[in-house]
């Protein structure tokens, strides 16, 4: 049997080779970076790799392993979306206005994997400020979806899924808002896990919409998202909205069986206009976790209509609150050849931001203004209500959720950026997790017949985490998905 090359470990796998002195962090750094410089002119999924402090970081974990310590991700190479803190390490935002800002501090979430000896290796790619659905938002470039290179790779997450999917990394660390970190896992190919509003701590993330943004792993495994959860996870006294409940043992609850699982079907998230491919697969996938031993049942969530109008309502409105701080005068780039504190503001703000992230500043300060505020802003605060109650109804029949990802797969580089309402509308499925605070998980399911893969989505009620990780462990251990690579395209 040939032995995987390196860069093809899970995190878990990995782990097991280094424990036993069969690999060195080292030896999988090297390798990793590699192929790093062989396939990321294509993907483009870094936007930053020092190779110099990897290996310095390699380095360092290989020694403390000599001394005997025993992190839970010692030696491990993670790639980092460029949202999140890392101290010594550019944090962009994939935007100009960011330029030159190197983080002075870790993220609560990159100091705990920091503790249990995990590494950094490069900044991955995204959608600016994390606003979009493809990662063609970026200032700097585009990152191509590994499987079929003139196709997205899904956003704003997207060079984190693509990294991981391409083996350019064991896994990533990503932001979710409204599927940012589970519609590129779907698109790509791999897991993406959006944990509970809380569940992990937000300090160190640069907020898009504060009530709304969560941080997740992106993962080649159910159970490599398992650990990299149970390490993030926790209270964190730097954050207000940080949940105090206790963390669970998220790898004792995977399990190969579904016994005694009662699944819910939400009928409105089957409709007309959805891909019929991606639907037969997801309908295949629905049947083996049937015969799992799963219950299967159709339940309700009334108002999912209006989940995309409400979310980007309240997503634009706090999107524009937070980002009012990058004037030129406080943070951000800052036009030299300004004739007053005004000029210079807007003028800053112009050169710094992207299209789609004024589009959403603009609409956000739309809604927040007076003669707008209570029509849209304090009504869609209603219906997000609202939602939430429908969630916690359809939990009561059940304990955990099963639907589409997306409405289609990856779709080709340009196709809907002329459009911005068929782009939002691919944040269909995804948006109402976030507007409800509950936890989802997508796995993937298979594949359609252009060889693009495609997202099993299960969603699980505020803290469920335990619930979905063990449905999506058993549907993996019960198909062959993941043992398919991107290779064709590399």
């Amino acid at each position: 049997m040939t032995l995987p090359a390196w860069n093809e470990l899970t995190v878990h796998e990995a782990l097991a080779r280094l424990e036993q002195g069969d690999l060195t962090s080292q030896e999988l750094v090297t390798t990793l970076l590699g192929v790093i410089r062989e396939r990321d002119q294509q993907i483009q999924g870094y936007l930053e790799v020092d190779e110099a402090d990897a290996l310095r970081q390699a380095a360092a974990a290989d020694q403390l392993r000599k001394q005997g310590h025993k992190g839970q991700l010692l030696g491990i190479p993670l790639a980092i979306k460029d949202v999140l803190n890392v101290q010594g390490q550019s944090c962009r935002c994939a935007s100009h206005i960011l330029e030159g800002y190197r983080a002075p501090y870790d993220a609560t979430a990159v100091e705990r994997l920091r503790a249990e000896g995990a590494l950094f290796v490069g900044r991955a790619n995204m959608d600016e400020f994390a606003m979009g659905s493809t990662t063609e938002n970026s200032a700097f470039q585009v990152t191509r979806n590994p499987w079929d290179l003139q196709r997205v790779p899904g956003g704003s997450s997207g060079g984190s899924a693509a990294v991981v999917a391409a083996d350019e990394a064991l896994a990533a660390l990503g932001s979710d808002t409204g599927g940012s970190v589970r519609l590129p896992a779907a698109f790509c190919g791999c897991v993406g896990l959006k944990p509970t509003y809380g569940r992990i701590s937000r300090y160190g993330l640069t907020a898009f919409a504060s009530s709304l943004d969560q941080i997740g792993p992106l993962t080649k495994d159910i159970r490599d998202a398992a650990l990299l959860l149970q390490v993030m996870a926790g209270h964190d006294e730097r954050d207000a909205t940080s949940s105090p409940q206790p963390v669970p043992d998220y790898a004792a609850a995977l399990r190969k069986d579904l016994a005694g699982i009662k699944l819910g079907l939400p009928r409105e998230y089957f409709i007309a206009g959805m891909d019929a491919e991606v639907e037969q697969i997801v309908q295949q996938a629905i049947r083996q976790c049937e015969q799992l031993g799963a219950a299967i049942s159709e339940v309700s969530l009334p108002l999912t209509a209006f989940a995309v109008a409400t979310y980007y309502i309240i997503a634009c409105a706090e999107a524009s609150a937070n980002l009012a701080r990058f004037d030129g005068v406080r943070y951000g780039q800052r036009v030299k050849d300004a004739i007053d504190p005004l000029d210079m503001y807007t003028r800053s703000r112009a050169a710094g931001f992207g299209t789609e992230v004024k589009r959403r500043i603009i609409l956000g300060t739309y809604v927040l203004s007076s003669g707008y505020y209570e029509a849209y802003y304090c009504r869609a605060q209603k219906v997000r209500a609202r939602l939430r109650a429908d969630f916690v109804k359809a939990f009561q029949q059940c304990d955990a959720l099963l639907t589409p990802v997306a409405p289609t797969a990856a779709f080709r580089l340009g196709e809907k950026t002329a459009d911005p309402l068929q782009m939002y509308l691919s944040d269909i499925f995804t948006v109402a997790v976030n507007l409800s605070g509950v936890c989802a998980l997508s796995v993937p399911c298979g594949f359609t017949s252009a060889g693009l893969p495609v997202g099993l989505q299960v969603v699980g009620p505020a803290f469920g985490e335990e619930t979905i990780l063990r449905v999506g462990y058993a549907y993996e251990q019960s198909t062959p998905w993941l043992e398919r690579k991107p290779g064709r395209f590399l």
